[in-house]
């Protein structure tokens, strides 16, 4: 048509306008609350959609599509699931910590199930939504046309409670996002009473009042910094955890019951997590999970196999599943139209402002009114004290127009009150409501001289609102359901769990388990042992330590890998027991293996790891030394600890302090002796260098770190079962690299030497073969003889029978008792 007139844009002008309209569109009228009353448009058009449908708390419930219909129709003009869904989260009492709707029907549950359809359920305000919109008829916030210009809605609630730091909000918009915590009421209130009384208060001083968000689930929020800095600058991560007891069964057996999880935790997800971390062998020490739930509240029953550690069992479960979550704090909320991250104390005086300006007009309106009725009560007044006048005039006016005219011109009266005059009732006449129209003057005199002070003064404001608030702290308080614990330390699996000695052993097949020292009986020397693994043919103990639940163990692969863990983290095995394989503890590559472990004391102490060295020996003969703070940083998939060349491989790894003394022993049975500043500390990746020569078709077959060389004793042992303890000032110390003297004669009868430990009379002795037999005994036992001899049968063993593996066990009658590092 020629009147169309066509005007030129660039595609990329018109996307930008047209996306910047749509992203605040869906800033200011769909994904953030009001920092005011807390609501998005959406809660707010329901809130008072059903307070326009009389919908209250003490009368009858009203079917929810009526509401949606209602709300859909006047004010929200966008998806019925949008609004219907909205209410239903306003009624799960696991989604709001005070739900604002009061539902009947099916709406939802924890386990994610969904709402029954809106034409089955019913609903009606919860009392305490009602105080959201207390005064709203006063003129106290501003109104709005609807999408259609046919009816006004508001464009925030009077909200005489802080809402939004209640019930909290969650919402995506567009290149931002809105997570806050809900709040217990008491302490919410409580909080605003102290800025109101003092406005310059700090916020660490408002923390004593709100301590920490309060979820509706309960639980436990483990560490108190999140929530610190959540409140000093509105980002903040606060972790929580699952409220779980631990109860003892019958036949030393123990059940893990979860009365309450985290906020937003869907508990049938978590459920089946647990199952299938028991499926994939992750935790294997439950036996069975019970979902016990029902009104009276949450119970999720998880009963652990006899002899697990229920500590244990938790720490996996706080690692591995939703029992332990994270809640990210983004305290966004639009402020004038803005959206804008706030810290606590803006919040609350976000609210202060709005319930300020609330009760400003409030009270302009309530003067209106008054004063108002004030200038009725003048003209009744004027008429009872002229009564016969007044009747007279009434009587000779020939219509109520003339009535009026001639009352006004006679006693100088208004139009107003001419009129109230005229629609007077008789009974006024009597003198009993002359009296009461005289009282009530007076006390709307008083009311309007309260309403003026009230204007003219802000302490008089603030003094309202916080009565206000207190009366509704005495209506709605309540006590608070999620526990704080204000220090992650406070609340530690480790304090579960005694740090005692334990016998640590690794199969050949990868097979790990902790057992406690006292659970092997000590035997004479030359005793035929006991059994100390239930195994297979081709499988038998290669490995064999002791340490304490609380320390670190570093894994060293063949390789020259690294890995660590926890000794309590080491799944608890009877003495019969297989034990746990170790690639579902670590992350170990395939085709690598566990060949030795170092357990340390700690890996957070400064002055420890500083002063402490990891040294390694391979097959062939090389040593490296390194700094323990270089594995001070634990890390999942492991670290490279040495570089080991081709043809070679890891044969063992020993912290030193410094001043040790090293050993290194050949299976031909010879041993060298060097002082461990022989080999500097080198970084991780590196090979490290020559610590003995050891000629051909021979091998590296132990190290010994030995500290008191003068006293020290070391035990040679061979494979048939020999063995031969020496004084370490008999290997007379030398540069490494060399080949050094023999400690042990190697004949047919004794077989190769194959380890060699340090040790002292408070030691016993742990002995284990191929197939798995366990001996102990004390060393007192075997007597210090000279290093170049045979030395004495310590072990018998059956037919075709080698040694696997021995190790020193402190004996706990004696005065050291500390075997790690």
């Amino acid at each position: 048509m020629a009147s169309e007139k066509i005007i030129p844009v660039t595609i990329e002008d018109e996307m930008k306008s047209s996306y910047i309209d749509y992203s605040m569109s869906v800033i200011v009228s769909r994904a953030l609350p009001d920092v005011r009353d807390g609501l998005k448009p959406v809660h707010r058009r329901a809130l008072y959609g059903m307070s326009d449908l009389g919908m209250l708390h003490n009368r009858n419930y009203k079917k929810s599509a009526r509401i949606v219909g209602e709300v859909l129709g006047k004010y929200h003009p966008h998806g019925d699931s949008a609004v219907y869904d909205s209410i239903v989260r306003m009624v799960q009492d696991f989604s709001l910590r005070y739900p604002l709707v009061d539902g009947q029907g099916n709406f939802g549950s924890i386990d994610g199930d969904s709402a029954a359809a809106m034409r089955y359920t019913e609903v009606r305000m919860q009392r305490i939504s009602e105080e959201l919109l207390t005064d709203i008829n006063k003129d106290t916030v501003d109104f709005q046309d609807n999408f259609d210009d046919t009816l006004t809605e508001p464009t925030v609630l009077p909200a005489m409670l802080p809402n939004l730091l209640l019930n909290g909000a969650s919402g995506i918009a567009v290149g931002m996002a809105t997570n806050m915590a809900p709040h217990n009421i008491n302490e919410v209130i409580d909080g605003t009473v102290a800025v109101l009384d003092d406005p310059e208060i700090e916020t660490d001083d408002l923390m004593k009042h709100i301590t920490a968000p309060d979820f509706p689930t309960g639980g436990i929020i483990y560490g108190y910094e999140g929530v610190k800095e959540a409140y000093h600058t509105g980002r903040g991560k606060i972790t929580m955890r699952a409220r779980a007891n631990v109860e003892e069964l019958r036949g030393n057996r123990e059940q893990i019951v979860i009365t309450e999880i985290p906020y937003q935790v869907n508990k049938s997800t978590l459920i089946e997590k647990m199952a299938r971390l028991v499926q994939d062998e992750k935790i294997t020490e439950i036996s069975e999970i019970r979902d016990e739930s029902d009104r009276e509240g949450l119970r999720v029953v998880i009963v652990l196999k006899r002899n697990s550690n229920a500590g244990v069992v938790l720490n996996q479960l706080y690692k591995y599943t939703q029992m332990q979550q994270t809640f990210g704090v983004i305290n966004l909320a639009l402020v004038k139209g803005r959206p804008k991250v706030m810290p606590l104390k803006e919040l609350i005086e976000r609210f202060i402002e709005h319930r300020i300006e609330v009760i400003i007009r409030r009270t302009i309106y309530d003067l209106d009114q008054a004063e108002a009725r004030a200038h009725i009560l003048e003209g009744l007044k004027i008429a009872l004290d002229n009564l016969d006048e007044v009747i007279k005039t009434i009587r000779a006016a020939n219509n109520p127009q003339e009535a009026n005219k001639e009352l006004r011109r006679k006693f100088a009266l208004t139009d107003i009150q001419a009129k109230a005059i005229l629609d007077m009732r008789l009974q006024k006449l009597t003198g009993l409501e002359r009296e009461k129209v005289d009282q009530e003057y007076r006390d709307i005199v008083d009311k309007i001289s309260e309403f003026r002070s009230i204007l003219s003064n802000r302490d008089q404001q603030k003094g309202i609102i916080k009565d206000e608030l207190l009366q509704l702290q005495d209506r709605y308080g309540d006590e608070r359901r999620t526990e704080v614990i204000y220090s992650a330390d406070d609340f530690s699996v480790e304090d579960m769990i005694a740090d005692e000695d334990v016998v640590v052993t690794i199969s050949n097949k990868g097979f790990i388990k902790r057992m406690p020292v006292s659970g092997y009986r000590r035997q004479r020397r030359g005793g035929k042992g006991m059994k100390g693994t239930t195994t297979k043919d081709d499988e038998y103990v290669e490995h064999l330590f002791v340490a304490t639940n609380h320390n670190y163990i570093l894994f060293f692969t063949e390789k020259g890998n690294c890995y660590w863990l926890k000794v309590y983290e080491i799944p608890e095995g009877s003495r019969l027991a297989r034990g746990r394989a170790i690639v579902n503890l670590i992350d170990i590559d395939k085709d690598d293996s566990i060949k030795t472990f170092v357990p340390v004391k700690t890996l957070e102490d400064e002055e420890y790891i500083n002063s402490h060295s990891i040294i390694m020996a391979t097959k062939e003969g090389q040593v490296k030394k390194t700094l323990l703070e270089a594995y001070s940083r634990p890390r999942r998939d492991g670290i490279i600890a040495i570089n080991i060349r081709e043809g070679d491989s890891l044969l063992e790894a020993a912290l030193t302090d410094g001043e040790s003394n090293i050993i290194l022993a050949n299976k031909k049975g010879r041993a060298i002796r060097f002082h461990e500043e022989e080999a500097r500390d080198m970084g991780r990746n590196t090979s490290g260098v020559r610590g003995m020569n050891l000629g051909k078709n021979n091998e590296l077959v132990d190290m010994v770190v030995i500290k008191n060389t003068h006293e020290a004793t070391v035990l040679a042992i061979s494979e048939n079962g020999y063995g031969k303890r020496s004084l370490v000032d008999d290997y007379r110390e030398q540069s490494r690299g060399g080949k050094g003297v023999i400690t042990l004669k190697v004949t047919p009868k004794t077989g190769n030497l194959i380890a060699l430990k340090e040790v002292s009379d408070n030691d016993d002795l742990m002995v284990i073969t191929e197939r798995g037999k366990v001996i102990r005994m004390q060393c007192k036992g075997i007597r210090t003889m000279g290093r170049n001899t045979q030395g004495v049968r310590i072990m018998r063993l059956d037919d075709d029978g080698k040694i696997a593996a021995i190790t020193r066990v402190v004996n706990e009658d004696a005065d050291e008792t500390d075997n790690v590092g």
